[in-house]
């Protein structure tokens, strides 16, 4: 090998096979020619000379700068005798070794120091972001991302340096150029769970914040906004849409000037006797809890829409006529949705108000998704005051909304922002939170009691300071009443709960009254809000495992609880089926004998044999007694086929299972 790298023309040079680096990026590729055509070759490349070739190299190490060379010739960047310094091996034999040292030992540069690099070249040679992107082969929206990185808040920008941070984390902090707000959520996450999620750096960040997308934002728009003075903060992926916009409470104050303005010209158009206006998308529950509803004028159905009416009338009368005992085809089931759907938007032509409603009505004015103002469908008007003896308004009726304004309004206490006012409130409930996360059995109590609470409010639990819930979920069949022994028995539980405490006026005393039950009713409580959240899964759907697994533990036995009636099961199957499990119960003589009976009569029948009241022998009949459906047993991938019932029957011994309903013996069946 030669001391010193010596000059050779690009077009004396080639790859040489032994060059171990196979595979390239193709836009990393683009940035290093563009880098190369800005500064040349500054790295010797490694080469060996071609046998019998004077003057002619094969590059065993650098391969990509030969590549830009070449690149560069053939566009004319470069002349066509463009030398590159190459080392020239003596041996060949350590070709392969040198190519792998080359490539396989480069460390990557530390993000960190790319991004204060960039601010050097930046700041000491006088370049702008665009010479550097030109440099690197980079784009000027890069450049600026890391320059914004190398402006981050010390801890942040030195967690990225040490490697604590990923980019990706510290890009999250970079959405936002408060630097010191940067530092305190950065302080905040130290360790914590969300500490290295994007999605929750951002959002911290960001709280108080709006994006330029916001319906408040499109109502008051960006030049009246920066003309108020509000800032905003744009991100180098940032737009129109979503930049951020960082003043709040200087939006929110132009939000609700221009409402008020709009509101006070609907109000004079329209006729209204007062419009309200409510800076948001739609109007708050509590706002309209004490107004009563106007109701409007009931619009006529036009001849052709009472034409229309009749015609789906018939046609679905059709299809009833029509359809066999299974049901309806999927054809049919989508026609009769339509035809359904279409009747129902005849019929329920929105009312018109009339100008006397509207003299006396109340409406309200939110921020329509665009950012202009729109009407909301409902109008209100305010009930009657309860007036006392003489004609006057109750001296015990205190409206708590005309308190707080007065409050406000009052020259000896000026009214606070809704943003502090917020932010009181979660310094506050900080405090609390605190406090009953160190006291259990307080913690124990105050949670069966917002459960208990908010299922048991007939308006909904609309002034409980919680999220917790006991909700009941939707029923998976509308109506659907299955008159089984757990339902009785559910109905039972719920009625011997201790609702005494309901009683009381205030959610204040109501939760008094709560903690002064017993131990028992609480924890009674305490069962019936758990139990009523728990979903109906269908066999195989997600959550089947666990519902299995609770069955499982309580050593539930279905079939003691369970049996297969006609409303609840036979009916809703096909004839073969029935008769299927007829022979699986006594063989072909029984299906035979079943045959020749009606769907409906054959579901009768069946629903005798499976409790037991259709004299068989008595192994059968313990095969009968122990069947389930698949989707009634608690182990749906393992199903109990008849043949193998009698490992699990014994629901006909007359004796009590310990998890058999109370009072009710193995012949439960027979009153299902």
């Amino acid at each position: 090998m030669s001391k010193l790298p010596i000059l050779v023309r690009a077009c004396d040079c080639e790859k040489s096979p032994s060059n171990v680096r196979k595979s390239s990026d193709s836009a990393a590729d683009l940035q290093f020619r563009a880098n190369v055509a800005a500064r040349g070759i500054i790295q010797n490349l490694i080469g060996v000379p071609v046998p019998r070739k004077k003057g002619q190299y094969r590059i065993v190490a650098g391969g990509r700068r030969l590549d830009a060379v070449h690149s560069l010739i053939e566009d004319g960047t470069f002349a066509a005798d463009y030398c590159i310094p190459v080392l020239v091996l003596g041996d060949s034999k350590d070709a392969i070794e040198i190519s792998l040292s080359e490539n396989f030992f480069k460390l990557d540069m530390n993000p960190a120091d790319a991004c204060r690099a960039f601010q050097d070249i930046i700041a000491l040679e006088k370049k702008t972001p665009v010479d550097v992107a030109k440099r690197f082969g980079l784009t000027e929206r890069f450049v600026l991302g890391r320059l914004r990185l190398a402006g981050l808040a010390e801890p942040v920008f030195e967690a990225l340096r040490g490697g604590d941070i990923t980019l990706d984390v510290a890009m999250a902090y970079a959405s936002i150029s408060d630097t010191e707000r940067q530092a305190n959520i950065f302080d905040e996450l130290a360790g914590s769970y969300y500490a290295d999620n994007v999605n929750e750096i951002r959002r911290r960040l960001t709280i108080g914040d709006y994006l330029g997308n916001d319906p408040k934002a499109l109502l008051v728009g960006r030049e009246a906004y920066a003309a108020a003075g509000g800032q905003i903060d744009c991100d180098l992926f940032s737009t129109s849409q979503t930049e951020r916009w960082t003043s709040g409470d200087i939006l929110e104050r132009l939000v609700v000037e221009r409402l008020q303005e709009a509101a006070a010209a609907l109000a004079a158009s329209e006729g209204f006797a007062e419009v309200r206006a409510i800076p948001a998308t739609r109007v708050p529950y509590m706002e309209t809890l004490r107004l009563t509803p106007v109701e409007g004028e009931p619009v006529a159905l036009s001849p052709e829409e009472e034409e229309r009416q009749r015609e789906i009338e018939a046609e679905l009368e059709t299809i009833n006529d029509n359809c066999d005992e299974e049901g309806y085809t999927e054809e049919e089931d989508a026609r009769v949705r339509a035809l359904e759907a279409e009747y129902a938007r005849i019929e329920e032509k929105p009312p018109i108000i009339l100008d006397e409603h509207k003299a006396s009505a109340i409406a309200y004015l939110v921020i329509g998704a665009d950012g202009v103002p729109r009407l909301h469908d409902q109008l209100y008007t305010c009930p009657a005051p309860v007036g006392d003896d003489e004609g006057g308004v109750e001296d015990d009726v205190i409206d708590e909304d005309e308190v707080q304004a007065s409050e406000e309004a009052s020259p000896d206490r000026p009214a606070i922002s809704q943003r502090l006012r917020d932010e009181l409130a979660m310094m506050k409930t900080e405090i609390l939170k605190v406090h009953v996360a160190t006291d259990t059995h307080f913690a124990l109590d105050l949670g069966i009691f917002f459960m208990a609470e908010a299922a048991t409010q007939k308006y909904g639990a609309y002034d409980l300071p919680s999220d917790l819930r006991a909700n009941a979920p939707s029923p998976r069949v509308y109506g659907f009443e299955s008159g089984t022994p757990a339902a009785e028995h559910w109905a039972s539980l719920d009625a011997g709960l201790d609702r005494s405490w309901t009683e009381a006026k205030s959610i204040s005393e109501r939760y008094d009254a709560f903690c002064a039950l017993s131990e028992e009713a609480r924890g009674a409580w305490l069962g019936w809000s758990v139990a009523r959240t728990l979903h109906a899964v269908p066999a195989g759907d997600r959550g089947t495992d666990m519902i299995d697994h609770l069955g499982r533990k309580l050593e539930i036995d279905m079939a003691a609880w369970w049996r297969p009636t006609a409303r609840t099961y036979f009916d809703r199957v096909s004839k073969p089926r029935i008769l299927d499990l007829f022979e699986e119960i006594g063989g072909i003589e029984l299906k035979s004998r079943y045959g020749a009976s009606k769907k409906h009569d054959l579901a009768a029948s069946a629903e005798k044999l499976f409790s037991g009241q259709i004299i068989i022998e008595a192994e059968l009949k313990e095969k009968a007694l122990a069947w389930l459906p698949d989707e009634m047993r608690l182990s749906p991938n393992s199903p109990l086929s008849l043949e193998d019932a009698d490992a699990d029957a014994g629901a006909s011994d007359g004796t009590v299972d310990s998890d058999t309903p109370d009072g009710l013996t193995s012949d439960i069946p027979h009153a299902a």
